[in-house]
């Protein structure tokens, strides 16, 4: 499932700009579907222009019913009456999926024999002080068996004692869901960490879901910004 709305505060119509002569949003469905591990993969968007874009390309799309907060609530209307089991959520702006990171994720859930896992995500290392100290930079800490402990956008943790060598993680917008994780991120209400973050994925800590962080060296490009949408042309090339 791709979420895509067309109105982004940082940069708006962002999924609709020319990425290599298609839009952004129409690279990431393609990289999606060209990974082959999915049985089906659906635009979920509320706009009219990405809905035909992607049916423009015999996509398969979905229009969302309802204004929601965040991609998670417009992926939870999508898959309520689907017959499903996990459900990965790719970001529409990150066009540079990577097939491996992907199936290290989908792995989680084939190795938890109990069904103990929520969902699953990504994170990556960065040392880039101008990068972790960045509050467009999501981050995350992990314990000792690589279960998340908390998100932020500021530094975490924070470098109190300089001579303590800790890793920085950035969290990747990509998540694997338990339908029922999904359905219930769906029906709880947002609490005062989500709200003053503006980072969904806390929600799920705040009730007490597992989410299981993997580590990938694959960085990719996600495009937030304008700066972003260039550095991806200069990839692209």
């Amino acid at each position: 499932m791709i979420p895509a709305r067309y109105q982004a505060s940082r940069f708006p119509a962002k999924l609709m700009q020319d990425l290599g002569g298609k839009p952004v949003i129409v690279r990431t469905y393609e990289a999606a579907v060209q990974t082959g591990l999915f049985d089906e993969v659906y635009v979920v968007t509320d706009s009219d222009i990405i809905f035909d874009t992607i049916s423009g390309i015999d996509g398969r799309t979905i229009m969302s019913k309802k204004t929601h907060e965040s991609g998670s609530d417009r992926i939870a209307e999508a898959v309520e009456e689907m017959d499903v089991d996990i459900v990965i959520n790719v970001q529409g702006d990150e066009p540079f999926i990577d097939k491996e990171s992907l199936t290290k994720v989908i792995e989680v859930f084939k190795n938890d024999e109990k069904k103990e896992i929520d969902l699953a995500s990504l994170m990556t290392p960065i040392t880039d002080w101008d990068e972790i100290s960045n509050p467009n930079t999501v981050k995350v800490i992990v314990d000792n068996q690589d279960f998340a402990l908390y998100f932020s956008r500021s530094p975490i943790p924070y470098p109190r004692d300089q001579q303590v060598d800790a890793k920085y993680y950035k969290h990747k917008g990509i998540y694997a869901f338990r339908k029922r994780a999904l359905l219930d991120f769906q029906r709880l209400p947002m609490l005062p960490l989500e709200a003053k973050e503006k980072i969904e994925a806390i929600r799920f800590l705040e009730y007490g879901k597992k989410i299981k962080m993997v580590e990938t060296h694959v960085t990719g490009i996600e495009i937030d910004t304008p700066e972003d949408l260039e550095r991806a042309k200069k990839a692209w090339k």
